[in-house]
């Protein structure tokens, strides 16, 4: 292990583009424009809770390695939730933050974690020492969330934990008539029956390329965005309107606003992102939020359709949602890996992790049962 060496870095703008995209896998989520983005608009400070802290990893003074982080006083933005752990910290007198976190703030979207071209076990083993090493500086543990490097992380000192999401697959359609001739009856008609009652309320919906968002049309999704958080969950969006537009400017391929029309207002929005076989429903607001089955139409049924236009294989709307299963995104397995460095707190999640496991299998196999597939 002696052949690597390591730094920590507190600004994306330590490094240029040309050395992380050098190391970083393609990924719409962990490239530099998107996490740069985050920082620069101040979405991931000290403010917020999410002080940049990234591991950058050299051998012979390359770059070879670099692991997206963040020290963390909070659990918030995260979807792996671990209130219960910090409850039990709290209960026995022991801080549970500062934590160390791996991921991609505010977004339960999985992908490359370990950001390398050249993944072995010395790096692997390299890694765990580093982390480990945090243990004196007051972290109370690393977690490394929605990481799709299973098979790498499976050799690491690390506790996985997996969790259930919900996504489209594209098993070759040829329209979105073709996808709903595979739905059982009943199934096929309740699809039919949504779509139908927004064409019915005169809602024209359309879609536009990054490159062509307008600043009112930005304006209208921000609203948007932000008045559904507010109404949601009492307080505003992770993001601001700077990081928006700083994202759409540096990368506007890799995204498509989809707006609802009413008399030429538009109502509600949903932003995707599209990456090389992926699409991602990522934001969703309405202006308005009384028109029937107006959040599936944008949500989901849009999207459906879009991914089979442009013969992409996956369609991932985000986290949790159960009523999307009748709706024809199937069950998927996602994982992030854990180390609480105090002993005691580590057995018990090791503990937890395994009953959890238990349970979700049994909820897997619930969730197959529910798809409206005609033949399973």
């Amino acid at each position: 292990m002696t052949e690597y060496q390591h730094r920590f870095i507190h600004s994306l703008t330590e490094v240029t583009e040309a050395q992380w995209e050098r190391v970083s896998p393609p990924h719409v989520f962990t490239s530099y424009e998107w996490l740069l983005a985050l920082e620069l608009s101040g979405c991931t400070s000290k403010e917020t809770g999410w002080i940049p802290h990234h591991l950058m990893i050299e051998r012979q003074g390359e770059l070879i390695a670099i692991l997206p982080g963040y020290i963390k006083s909070h659990s918030y933005g995260e979807y792996v939730f671990d209130w219960a752990f910090a409850e039990a910290y709290e209960r026995h007198g022991v801080d549970y933050y500062p934590k160390w976190l791996c991921g991609v703030p505010f977004t339960p979207t999985q992908g490359p974690r370990i950001l390398t071209k050249a993944p072995s076990a010395d790096l692997l083993e390299y890694i765990n020492a580093t982390l480990t090493s945090l243990a004196p500086l007051g972290i109370s543990g690393v977690h490394i969330n929605f990481c799709q490097q299973s098979d790498l992380l499976a050799q690491s000192h690390l506790t996985m934990r997996r969790n259930v999401q919900f996504h489209w697959h594209n098993k070759g359609y040829a329209g979105f008539e073709d996808f709903l001739a595979q739905l059982t009856s009943r199934k096929r008609k309740m699809v039919t029956k949504e779509r139908q009652a927004v064409t019915a309320q005169s809602i024209n919906i359309s879609w536009i390329d990054g490159k062509e968002i307008s600043t009112a049309q930005l304006d209208a999704f921000f609203l948007s965005y932000q008045l559904t958080y507010l109404k949601r969950s009492r307080h505003q969006g992770y993001l601001s309107r700077d990081f928006f537009q700083q994202v759409i400017t540096s990368m506007p391929d890799k995204f498509r606003l989809c707006c609802a029309y009413l008399n030429h207002d538009i109502i509600a929005t949903s932003l995707y992102l599209v990456d090389s076989d992926t699409l991602y429903g990522r934001y969703w607001g309405a202006i308005e939020d009384s028109y029937d089955f107006l959040h599936f139409e944008l949500c989901y049924y849009q999207g459906i359709e879009y991914a089979i236009a442009n013969q992409l294989a996956v369609f991932d709307a985000g986290a949790q949602g159960e009523h999307k299963l009748v709706r024809g995104f199937e069950p998927v397995w996602r994982q992030s890996y854990h180390r609480l460095f105090q002993p005691d707190f580590q057995q018990a999640l090791e503990d937890f992790t395994k009953r959890e496991a238990d349970a979700l299998e049994h909820y897997f196999i619930e969730c197959q049962a529910k798809l409206p597939f005609k033949h399973q």
